[in-house]
């Protein structure tokens, strides 16, 4: 017989951090995550908003909140400092928090761009290295990079340079690690989903002639709803995947198979 093929996707007592989880895909990844069995640090700048998810989830023994900046190299180290203070160890890290600055290449300011870059990818390669030092010293660990299908295509007609930039080596920055890390028990994989209702795409989901875009060249002819990365989330952050790393799931209505 047998043994419950569900087991693997469990996260049972896993100590796990999420970045950008004060609202949207952050917020529900947090949640899930939680629901698996995760021991969860939520993080975001917004501390109401971390505040009500917790309340939420209602689980002061599996679920801590740091209001932290990313993009700050010491809000880093405090969110390491917490998750280790209050749980002992890193098990999984889940790079989530991001922004966009949609705007024409040749009108975007380069301290916009620069901005952006950090949020996006400087922050989060400093608080996976630091991730991982715990990880590695522990002998293993799970680190999920939230990229984005525009790391892998462009954005254009919608104009996003430093977006497309910034997930694009994020995609290319999870290969790498994965590779350097892999014979020190940290896999490392992204989640690279297509468009999905959040904050950051409440404007283009509100506008008719946008979904109209996304309708038309989609194959899948809809946007995901949020419920439908629950499972390639839950995937790479656990066992069931432990033979995957350097990989990018994409999560996109067939968009960058056209």
């Amino acid at each position: 017989m047998l043994e419950d093929v569900l087991a693997p996707f469990r996260l049972d007592d896993r100590v796990a951090i999420v970045t950008g989880a004060s609202s949207g895909l952050g917020a529900r990844f947090a949640e899930v995550m939680h629901a698996a069995g995760a021991r969860v640090v939520a993080t975001a700048r917004r501390g109401d908003r971390l505040a009500a998810l917790a309340a939420s989830v209602g689980d002061d023994a599996r679920f801590a909140t740091v209001v932290a900046d990313v993009a700050v190299d010491d809000d880093c180290r405090r969110i390491v400092d917490a998750a280790i203070e209050r749980f002992g160890r890193i098990d999984v890290l889940v790079n989530n928090a991001g922004t966009s600055a949609p705007m024409p290449a040749e009108d975007e300011p380069p301290e916009v761009f620069r901005r952006l870059v950090d949020v996006n990818l400087n922050g989060l390669f400093v608080l996976t290295q630091l991730a991982a030092h715990h990880m590695i010293t522990a002998g293993g660990g799970v680190i999920v990079n939230v990229a984005s299908m525009l790391g892998l295509v462009a954005s254009a007609p919608i104009k996003q340079a430093s977006y497309c930039a910034s997930k694009g080596a994020v995609v290319n920055l999870t290969r790498e690690l994965a590779a350097q890390w892999a014979r020190k028990g940290v896999r490392v994989n992204a989640l690279a989903p297509g468009w999905f209702p959040s904050e950051m795409t409440a404007e283009m989901f509100a506008d008719d002639r946008s979904m109209a875009f996304v309708m038309r060249n989609c194959p899948m002819a809809r946007t995901g709803e949020e419920h439908e990365l629950d499972g390639a989330l839950l995937f790479l952050c656990s066992d069931a995947s432990s033979y995957c790393t350097g990989q990018v799931l994409t999560i996109d209505g067939g968009w960058t198979a056209r």
